[in-house]
């Protein structure tokens, strides 16, 4: 199969349209072609197009920054002479100067299929100036490591933010380029915008469900990425960054894990099986110890859990990674009903909300989990009709 860079490369038919432009390039360390060579030195080597600027989002071009809100800097690439601004530094949206450096951006993003992975809201805000500015867009297409399905609740009207770009559940399903035509129809952004698709991507196909794991070596779209693994789980173990508990960080499989130094990993997986065993199909918990290196609970021995979305086990049309994450919170809350939970403090830069809200895109999961009454039942009742009413939604902008 061919990625939309490699696409852009061997077609010069599609660099046509960019003859005489000044171009910029959108990318992270995971913005490699088929062969390894990053995209702005495999675009710098095209006679035909004429490089003037680099972006990079959330974790830097380089990839450098470990943790959320660790800001990068500008700086000037120092072989090609361009400029390189950060989205994810002073600012998050591009400025009027940032802008008036090219005339056609490329976006060439590996995403992992999650609402608040914030790749996909740096695409938005680009979109949003490249409409004021007049400037055109084009996205590299890549796969959705996660695949296509659904899971989650869906963001809530005023829950908007830098993790939360729209109404659409965790997982979504969607690649950047399907999702950059499903934001332009959405927010009616009169905007230049076309993708360079993929050739050969086979969304449903084993064994990667998504990722061509036979094809193309996986590089970390950011720091704690390391996997495929980490990217099926995701969209769940993204809301321990709302929660006390260790997600991970500081060793060396982050966001498939979960633990703490007071937490009782068999306890807890047995109550979320006793709980909602439905929910466990299609993975296997395996109770852990790990230490963190850095972040929460450093150098304290955690009793953990990990999320095994892989191997033998794995059943990627049954897995569901919110619900297993969601089950966790229900079980130590059912164990431990005064468990100190939830983290309070300005996550992604959002002040006077609870992290687990902001993630989630509205209270909803948290007053479930905090409700000693409600089941796994009354989360089902409400969330399966977003994720039915986002299936119908993303039909028409379905690339593949």
């Amino acid at each position: 199969m061919k990625f939309g860079i490699d696409r852009l490369l061997s077609e010069p038919a599609l660099r046509v349209p960019m003859a005489g432009k000044r171009v910029a390039l959108l990318a992270h360390p995971a913005s490699v072609t088929e062969d390894l060579t990053h995209s702005l030195d495999a675009l710098a080597a095209c006679d035909d197009i004429r490089l003037s600027a680099a972006f990079g989002p959330q974790h830097g071009l380089r990839g450098d920054k470990q943790d959320n809100m660790v800001e990068s800097p500008d700086f000037n690439d120092p072989v090609l002479g361009i400029p390189v601004f950060s989205l994810y530094g002073e600012v998050r949206r591009p400025t009027d100067a940032m802008m008036d450096t090219f005339d056609v951006i490329l976006i060439d993003l590996q995403d992992v299929g999650c609402r608040i992975y914030t790749f996909i809201t740096t695409l938005l805000y680009v979109l949003e100036a490249a409409a004021k500015h007049g400037k055109q867009v084009v996205v590299l297409d890549r796969p959705n490591p996660a695949g296509r399905p659904v899971e989650g609740l869906a963001l809530r009207p005023g829950w908007e933010s830098f993790v939360g770009a729209g109404p659409m559940p965790m997982r979504h399903g969607m690649t950047l380029g399907e999702l950059g035509h499903w934001f332009i129809a959405h927010y009616r952004i009169g905007v230049d915008y076309s993708v360079v698709a993929m050739e050969g991507w086979q969304p449903d196909a084993a064994p990667g469900y998504g990722w061509p794991i036979e094809e193309r070596i996986w590089i970390n779209p950011s720091p704690n990425a390391p996997n495929l693994n980490m990217a099926r789980a995701y969209a769940g173990t993204v809301m321990l960054e709302g929660a006390t508990l260790s997600e991970g960080r500081g060793t060396t499989r982050p966001l498939e894990l979960f633990g703490a130094p007071d937490m009782d990993a068999r306890a807890v997986i047995k109550e979320m099986d006793r709980l909602a065993s439905q929910w466990l199909t299609g993975c296997v918990l395996r109770d852990c110890w790990f230490e963190p290196t850095f972040h929460k609970h450093v150098s304290k021995l955690c009793s953990g859990v990990h999320i095994h979305a892989e191997g033998p086990h794995y059943d990627h049309a049954v897995f569901r990674p919110w619900r297993v994450q969601a089950l966790a919170f229900k079980a130590i809350r059912s164990l431990s009903p005064q468990y100190d939970l939830w983290r309070d403090f300005p996550y992604e830069y959002e002040l006077g909300k609870l992290p687990i809200d902001v993630i989630n895109g509205s209270p909803l999961l948290r007053e479930w989990v905090d409700d000693s009454h409600a089941t796994p039942a009354d989360l089902d009742a409400i969330t399966v009709p977003d994720e039915q009413a986002w299936e119908e939604a993303r039909q028409p902008f379905l690339l593949y």
